[in-house]
């Protein structure tokens, strides 16, 4: 048992004091799932949520993940984005074996290879959109010159350079939206997880946030998308549908 332990806190030493993309493997795919299962309860309250879920996804993929209530993609973006972790299967992330870290090195994971975009924005309220951007680099031990700069940087990519200033309450969904797209960019994740990005978004604001993900997927950015709306989805290079936790269809949108 000491020896496992020993283990997971030197993976975790690993990611912390790696320069982004040092542990990536040539080649290597950012997700590898193999025969993924969840299970919640037990007995006659056994809920089965993923029943085998067999999946990769390479550098620079665009992927939609859809289904119906139910159908298991809440719980496979939680075990995509190291929330929670399989009952069975296999998950690496980056090169990186998901399935026996501990908490504390899957907190580092979280922080260190994947940026959350989440429905609701997740924006902290009486606080400038720059600072919101920088809580990443702050959790991660970055200095405050570098953080700044970075903040900067990544908030004049999404077009809000002349909005840093401003609170969420003066910015609009649109805005606060892309701010959180910023904040997802600033560590230089290997991963953009986007958990139904556009849910609270008027029309206007849905394309101009669909607009941006796509420019950055064309940098070469590795995006997930979780979304019940099939033009959202269309906007993905590929669409993953689950149905009953298991993968009814996996294939390529038109270019």
């Amino acid at each position: 048992m000491e020896a496992v332990s020993a283990d997971r806190r030197a993976v975790a030493g690993d990611i912390m004091t790696a320069e982004p993309g040092a542990l990536r493997a040539p080649r290597t795919p950012v997700i590898e799932l193999a025969g993924i299962t969840k299970t919640y309860g037990s007995g006659d309250t056994e809920v089965q949520a993923l029943r085998g879920i067999d999946m990769v996804i390479e550098r620079g993929d665009y992927v939609a993940i859809m289904g119906a209530s139910g159908s298991g993609k809440s719980t496979l973006m939680n075990i995509i984005g190291a929330l929670d972790v399989a009952t069975a299967g296999h998950y690496a992330l980056d090169g990186i074996d998901i399935d026996d870290l501990d908490e504390g090195a899957l907190s580092i994971v979280r922080n260190r290879k994947i940026g959350f975009i989440f429905q609701s924005f997740n924006l902290i309220p009486r606080t400038s959109a720059l600072s919101n951007v920088e809580l990443p680099l702050v959790y991660r031990g970055v200095g405050r010159r570098e953080r700044r700069q970075r903040a900067i940087d990544a908030l004049t990519a999404v077009g809000l350079e002349d909005r840093m200033h401003h609170q969420p309450n003066e910015l609009s969904g649109g805005q606060q939206q892309r701010v959180a797209v910023a904040r997802a960019l600033v560590a230089e994740p290997s991963l953009l997880l986007a958990d139904e990005p556009t849910g609270n978004l008027d029309s206007r604001s849905t394309g101009d946030v669909l607009d941006l993900m796509g420019r950055l997927h064309d940098q070469g950015r590795t995006i997930v998308m979780i979304t019940h709306e099939d033009d959202v989805a269309a906007h993905a290079g590929r669409v993953v549908t689950l149905i009953d936790g298991l993968i009814s269809e996996d294939r390529r949108n038109p270019a």
